[in-house]
């Protein structure tokens, strides 16, 4: 957002172009449409799937279907070097088909919104990237409200989203999916978590603020105090547990928004792995937790499923009375290496709804962006040099005391996103 974007704008562009004969790859690069998304080399949503990069798994919990989707793409934008990854957790009725929408269409209205920008290419400044990703999350959400075979009304779904280009990560996030880095900690002698999304829940001031000046109402259930949602204001229904997703339409004219928390951060020979992962991993294990589970893991190819595993087994020992959220982790080596094991490239899920629409070049038009004031919350090893050097950077970024102490890891969830579906009258339906 605003915050980032003035430590963005001094930030190293994509590493390097790769000479003249790069940028003719660049420009002969073209983006597929989605009924041939199955087919794109480099492009891994399959469970458990696996490629140069990065690694994938889900599974499903005791809610129902499982509403969580994946995404790595290698090579996105026709870059080498540049890989998106992302994880999106759907919710309500037809949730699960949104998350696969989102999948889907969001990194192609990002390449769109990207070729829009005077910049040649990717090779494009943080501020940029900036309002590329403000851009692509508005077409999509566009994209949503007017889809003709896919009801989002009481439907919808979070994103957090990573695009790693050379020596850079760019990232956007709505709601309560959550981007992690893992770096060493020379001091400390391990690795450290830093955490490099905040969790966009009803409960962070700055969005509570703009839900209840659009009317909407924020409060906790009795039975579950720990969990701040957003209500109607003529209605006890649907209590989002979130404040910013796409879909959701019942709620966007009070409160609810679309427009993603972005963030940039260079990367140092320190960092060693992000990663994604959707909230049924964060309900019960922390940051470092999960750093030092995908540390640990002795197969690369195998650390998203190791993770996974891993919180499958804390709710059981946790809240064996809970029934299990839907787990969804995306771990992306940042040295772009992985181990020995063959790498699967094949997807075995291939579902995608069929529509050949892309972003639309109109949506380059420019969007007021709600930021937040201070948009990344830190858990590393106190005294590292880790912590100086974000203590420094939190400094640049932070630009009032309001929300200076708020942390997006406070709160856990382990309850539906949504409570109940709203009950419109005639007098009081919603457009």
């Amino acid at each position: 957002m605003g915050n980032c974007a003035a430590r963005g704008d001094t930030a190293v562009t994509a590493a390097g172009a790769a000479g003249e004969d790069g940028k003719r790859r660049r420009r002969r690069w073209k983006a597929p449409r989605e009924d041939q998304l199955g087919t794109v080399p480099g492009r891994i949503f399959s469970n458990d799937g696996r490629s140069r990069t990065a690694s994938v798994f889900t599974q499903q919990g005791r809610k129902g279907i499982n509403q969580d989707a994946m995404l790595i793409w290698d090579g996105f934008g026709g870059e080498e070097d540049g890989v998106l990854c992302g994880v999106f957790d759907g919710h309500g009725p037809h949730g699960h088909l949104v998350a696969r929408r989102v999948r889907d269409s969001l990194p192609l209205r990002l390449m769109s919104a990207a070729r829009a920008s005077p910049k040649t290419g990717l090779d494009m400044p943080a501020a940029a990237w900036r309002k590329a990703f403000a851009r692509a999350y508005k077409a999509m959400d566009k994209d949503l409200r007017s889809h003709p075979a896919l009801d989002s009304f009481c439907s919808g779904s979070t994103a957090v989203t990573v695009l790693k280009l050379g020596t850079d990560l760019y990232m956007a996030n709505i709601g309560d999916s959550r981007a992690v880095l893992g770096s060493r900690d020379a001091a400390a002698g391990g690795m450290a978590a830093v955490q490099l999304t905040v969790d966009l829940k009803p409960d962070v001031p700055s969005e509570a603020e703009r839900i209840k000046k659009c009317r909407g109402r924020v409060f906790a259930l009795q039975d579950e105090p720990e969990v701040p949602r957003v209500w109607l204001p003529f209605d006890d229904a649907p209590g989002l547990a979130m404040a910013r997703a796409f879909g959701d339409f019942c709620l966007k004219d009070y409160g609810v928004i679309s427009v993603p928390d972005f963030f940039h951060w260079p990367l140092t020979d320190k960092d060693q792995f992000v990663i994604l992962a959707s909230d049924g991993v964060w309900d019960v294990l922390s940051n470092q937790e999960a750093v030092d589970i995908v540390s640990s893991s002795p197969s690369r190819s195998k650390a998203a499923r190791t993770l996974v595993e891993a919180a499958n087994r804390e709710w059981k020992t946790k809240y064996p009375t809970s029934r299990t959220d839907d787990c969804a982790v995306v771990c992306l080596y940042l040295d772009g290496k992985m181990d020995h094991e063959r790498d699967s490239t094949a997807s075995m899920d291939n579902i995608s709804i069929e529509d050949d629409s892309v972003a639309d070049p109109n949506e380059a038009q420019e969007q007021q962006e709600p930021a937040l004031t201070r948009n990344f919350t830190v858990r590393t090893v106190p005294g590292s040099a880790q912590e100086k050097a974000l203590a420094g950077a939190d400094a640049k970024v932070s630009g009032g005391a309001d929300d200076h102490n708020w942390s997006g890891l406070d709160g856990v969830t382990r309850v539906n996103s949504l409570v109940q579906l709203p009950r419109f009258s005639e007098e009081k339906a919603v457009s």
